[in-house]
């Protein structure tokens, strides 16, 4: 996908770092420290055993090279792209000590990154004929938000707030503590620069009535059913951005858009999407 913006190095190095330490620990790679030649090159391929979309190229390469500067990742497939059963992602040449020791971290960000990104890509294919755009939510493992929404990207998804610093979001929390809808969005609204959008959250009809009185940018219907959605619709009327949120998985989220929102975040696409199944093979001969 040609519109894929790029990782930072500096939060893929960190996070590489990271689950090398986690995973070498004191003592290094021990079972090939023991059976393998310091001196014994190896050539290995990452290929994938289900279809999917592929997510991470770059957290791999990077498993390997802060391992060994000297290991060649060359990549035959790009971060979005399309996989079948079999296809092979990377070649990998270098000491075989530097491929084993690099490989399931590799392979732990590529499977899971991956496995994001093509849970949304399910969800966007299944809403295709909408307006509906799948986005996601801070639902994300600790420490890897930034991947789980690039992944998603891959996906062809798109980015909801990436913490709570970037946009405002009225919760029924919030409601509840500033003492009603309108009042929430006004304190928001004398609160926030004029750059920044306001979104809250209704749980009912007559909340998103009471809320739309108060010009928010956005409105996140939470846990509608398609009928309510529609009749919000109507009632939004294109005056703020509509989204659905609550409920939303890959059975639920074709009706879910044609109910007419704008927006479907779902958590589920970062916190349940199963790893997808890609492994390093060392090619002998």
């Amino acid at each position: 996908m040609s519109n894929l913006p790029e990782l930072p190095r500096l939060l893929v190095a960190d996070a590489v770092q990271a689950a090398l330490k986690e995973d070498l620990g004191r003592a290094g790679d021990m079972t090939s420290d023991a059976t393998i030649p310091a001196d014994m090159p190896a050539r290995a391929v990452i290929a994938t055993r289900k279809p999917g979309v592929l997510a991470g190229l770059a957290l791999a390469e990077a498993a390997f090279r802060e391992i060994d500067p000297s290991v060649r990742f060359a990549a035959s497939r790009r971060d979005g792209d399309k996989l079948e059963r079999g296809d092979i992602v990377a070649e990998i040449e270098g000491p075989a000590r530097s491929i084993l020791a690099g490989e399931r971290v590799a392979l732990n960000f590529l499977c899971h990154l991956s496995g994001v990104a093509t849970a949304t890509r399910e969800m966007v294919d299944k809403v295709a004929h909408t307006k509906a755009r799948i986005c996601d939510t801070r639902k994300t493992l600790p420490g890897l938000r930034a991947f789980e929404k690039y992944a998603v990207r891959c996906g062809g998804g798109a980015n909801h707030r990436f913490g709570l610093d970037d946009a405002i979001l009225i919760k029924d929390n919030h409601i509840a503590v500033a003492g009603g809808v309108v009042a929430a969005i006004e304190a928001a609204r004398s609160f926030a620069g004029h750059l920044v959008r306001i979104e809250i959250e209704v749980d009912t009809l007559d909340q998103l009535r009471e809320a739309m009185d108060a010009r928010p940018d956005a409105v996140l219907l939470d846990n509608m059913t398609p009928d309510q959605l529609r009749e919000a619709v109507g009632i939004i009327a294109g005056r703020a951005v509509a989204e659905a949120s609550g409920n939303v998985t890959a059975a639920t989220v074709a009706a879910i858009a044609e109910a007419g929102v704008d927006r479907i975040s779902s958590g589920w696409i970062t916190h349940s999407a199963p790893s997808l199944d890609l492994g390093l093979d060392i090619v002998v001969g």
